[in-house]
């Protein structure tokens, strides 16, 4: 048997931590623990909304967009962080892209699969 939480244990906690996490930022670096580090040129935050958590995992049921590109051409994004409003409001938390992305002007980008995971007992 591995070590970690229980199933019900990880999948209320990843409830608890989507559940204000309605926003997306994306960061041209790691965002750090106040989120407010490599903040990318384009500082909209489009919304996000979370399926129910199973297994220790649960994934979002939208997905969030940034169309026609108008920050800095050429910016390298590597990381996202997600809020509780689309401005100002709380970190909840962070992760690094599966690839970096180059945005130029015009682009468009979209998140297609975003998934939280807890490892679990089982």
């Amino acid at each position: 048997m591995a070590d970690g939480l229980s199933v019900a244990n990880a999948d209320a906690a990843l409830a608890t931590i989507v559940a204000s996490a309605g926003f997306v930022q994306l960061h041209t670096g790691a965002p750090g623990a106040a989120g407010t580090a490599n903040v990318s040129s384009v500082t909209t935050r489009p919304s996000v909304s979370w399926g129910s958590p199973s297994a220790g995992s649960v994934a979002a049921s939208s997905q969030p967009a940034w169309t026609s590109w108008a920050g800095t051409n050429g910016e390298v994004d590597t990381d996202v962080s997600f809020w509780s409003a689309n401005s100002s409001g709380t970190f909840e938390f962070s992760c690094a892209l599966n690839s970096s992305v180059t945005m130029d002007t015009g682009d468009s980008l979209t998140l297609t699969a975003i998934s939280v995971s807890i490892p679990t007992a089982s």
